[in-house]
């Protein structure tokens, strides 16, 4: 069935309100000390950016970030592809359901950020901030232009609402974390909302929390009697570029740009958003999808499979110039990418036990045999950045990490763990007899039928659960190995949503997930790694409960200088390698992509974000050529 969500717009013939307000509020500013990034009172701050560790790149004045082009041509259409095989809800923040490809892009949050700089947040929603010095509070005031895609005013009630709403009926995990945060939020007035900190909240974490925020439409909930934790085949109302135009499940989705969308101005967004319409077209898996790709169904990718990569580029629009297969430099952290044991389950709560059934994975033959020698392997939490822990700890690091010693697993204050490393066969002899000492010890003991079992007469079951046919070559062989030392290993690949259920539901043994840490990480920790809410946060894939982590976390939380929060962040890295519970994969600094040859790019790109549905824009001449000599319909 297609379905065809209808929005109105407004146009506004006289000065609004709040126009008037911001020009009474500039006459009003005239007293008040003006310093390089904001306006000081005599003790609150007023400014367009906020970064706790940094000055921030653009000025107040700024016309454009420095890697678009702000005279990107707009108009044309990209057409990207999902293997997820298909969707069930448009609402991305709830636990029941499958989400849409793309499916929060119609939600803006009071401050954003930019992809040549780390840990700087610019207005969007709000147009300035201003808080006391101990950051107590803050009062975002809300740009005169904000509209929502059907016309209405985005409202300071508005912004309480939605954070209300997400407290109320928000994943758990999510709730717990932000309440340690923000004790409240008010509406002083239409255009201003205060949030209000917790005292116990660390300072560095306030704003950024707060400014993250994003806004939806209270107007819209009550008129529709939504809620935010069920799914649903309708988008709420937002005030994003792009708004959700037509979809068929199971075959495609259509966002189209909104011509009325009130920051397309604003110089944050100049030469963003550039394409008239993004459509996503739904594929069952991976190897459709690539065939969907040389037939001209989607025509922009971002290609995954090294296989791929490495030997189905020779399709005839790639000789005739048509698609363009190219590599581009990707400098943003590595993802951390990993298997990830479920340490819930008892059997995982043995670190022998994590580390024999890592040691059996050779990614050294996988890359070779089966990644073209495309990849480098994941070591750190950290990898291809500055945090990276390397070598022996630093006198600051041992610091942080002496104190707390009788916490420490195993080699955490020596060099940093590294992965393993095996031979160029499949099957690494030298790894089998390590893992099976550790199996051994750990009470795992071989049987007459050559499987391992404990003293309860129970295998050693273990399920890697995944729902992607692309890593069925990848993880046979690692079961294969695993099996060859008596584990009962085995792969079970589910549909899209069956994998959606079990994961949030905790309900697996092994799954692949991706842990990097971030640049400048905090409250982020807790619910990845954290204590307090691992027995909920979706997040902690791993189950992680350990008192030198969350030590740790606290620690990098309530850093007050980038150095203390660089020293943190290694000594994690270190702490959370030495604990195991990860079998590391793999990653590249490199985005390998292919494109029918209509799209342009700024160049240089940024240092951290390909960004091709962001400042990307097509060639309307390329465009036409393409359709005129019938590649492209």
């Amino acid at each position: 069935m297609q379905h065809t969500p209808q929005a109105t717009s407004k146009s506004h013939a006289q000065p609004h309100p709040r126009l008037r307000l911001a020009l009474a509020g500039l006459i009003s500013a005239g007293c008040v000390l003006m310093s390089a990034y904001g306006l000081r009172a005599a003790d609150t701050v007023t400014t367009h950016a906020y970064s706790y560790f940094n000055t921030p790149k653009y000025g107040p004045d700024f016309t454009h970030l420095t890697y678009v082009n702000p005279d990107a041509p707009k108009g044309g259409e990209i057409v990207i592809a999902s293997e997820r095989g298909t969707f069930d809800s448009f609402n991305p923040y709830a636990r029941k359901g499958v989400p849409g490809a793309l499916a929060s892009m119609n939600f803006e949050q009071l401050m954003t950020s930019t992809a040549d700089e780390i840990g700087t947040s610019y207005g969007l929603l709000a147009e300035s901030i201003e808080y006391p010095e101990d950051q107590s509070w803050v009062i975002f005031t809300l740009h005169p232009k904000a509209r929502f895609a059907d016309g209405s005013d985005v409202k300071a009630s508005d912004v309480a609402f939605t954070h209300n709403l997400f407290m109320e009926q928000g994943l758990i995990s999510y709730r717990e974390g932000v309440s340690r945060i923000i004790k409240g939020v008010e509406a002083l007035d239409e255009d201003r909302v205060k949030f209000t900190f917790t005292d116990e909240s660390p300072v560095r974490e306030r704003i950024e929390q707060a400014g993250a925020s994003i806004v939806m439409s209270e107007a819209w909930y009550k008129e529709t009697g939504a809620r935010l934790d069920e799914s649903r085949l309708e988008q709420a109302l937002g005030t994003g570029p792009y708004m959700l135009d037509s979809f068929k499940v199971n075959e495609r989705i259509i966002y189209k740009l909104n011509p009325d969308y009130w920051g397309k101005d604003l110089p944050i967004n100049k030469g963003r958003w550039n394409f008239d319409t993004i459509r996503v077209e739904y594929f069952a898996d991976s190897n459709a999808a690539f065939e969907g790709f040389t037939g001209g169904a989607y025509t922009f990718r971002v290609e995954s499979s090294s296989k791929q990569w490495a030997t189905s580029y020779d399709f005839p629009a790639i000789d005739d110039g048509h698609v363009i297969k190219t590599e581009l430099e990707d400098g943003s952290q590595a993802s951390g990418q990993a298997y990830v044991f479920n340490m819930r389950h008892e059997k995982f709560q043995d670190i022998r036990v994590r580390e024999a059934i890592g040691l059996m994975f050779n990614y050294e033959w996988s890359n070779e045999a089966l990644f073209y020698g495309l990849y480098e392997r994941v070591n750190s939490f950290t990898e291809n950045s500055y945090l990276e822990a390397v070598g022996e700890p630093s006198a600051e690091e041992r610091a942080l990490l002496e104190p707390l010693a009788d916490l420490l697993p195993d080699g955490a204050l020596g060099d940093a763990i590294m992965a393993p490393t095996s031979g160029k066969r499949q099957f690494d002899r030298k790894n089998a007899r390590k893992a099976s000492a550790l199996l051994d010890d750990a009470g795992w003991a071989v049987g007459d039928d050559g499987m391992r079992r404990n003293a309860q007469g129970q295998t050693l079951d273990i399920e890697f659960l995944t729902y992607s046919p692309t890593f069925d070559r990848v993880i046979t062989p690692y079961v294969e190995n695993l099996r060859k030392i008596g584990v009962d290993a085995k792969l079970n690949r589910v549909d899209t949503s069956q994998f959606v259920d079990r994961r949030y539901a905790f309900d697996y043994d092994i799954i692949t997930d991706s842990l990097a840490l971030g640049y400048e990480p905090g409250g982020n920790l807790e619910q990845r790694f954290g204590s307090k809410e691992a027995a909920v946060s979706v997040f902690n894939s791993p189950g992680v409960s350990d008192p030198a982590v969350d030590s740790l976390i606290d620690t990098i939380r309530n850093a007050r200088t980038k150095d203390e929060l660089v020293v943190g962040v290694k000594a994690l890295d270190r702490v959370l390698r030495a604990l195991k519970f990860t079998v590391p994969q793999w990653y590249k600094d490199k985005y390998t992509v292919a494109y029918y040859n209509q799209f342009e790019h700024p160049a240089p790109l940024p240092p951290y974000d390909l960004g091709y549905l962001d400042f990307w824009w097509v060639n309307a001449d390329k465009a036409a050529a393409l359709k005129s000599s019938g590649v492209l319909r």
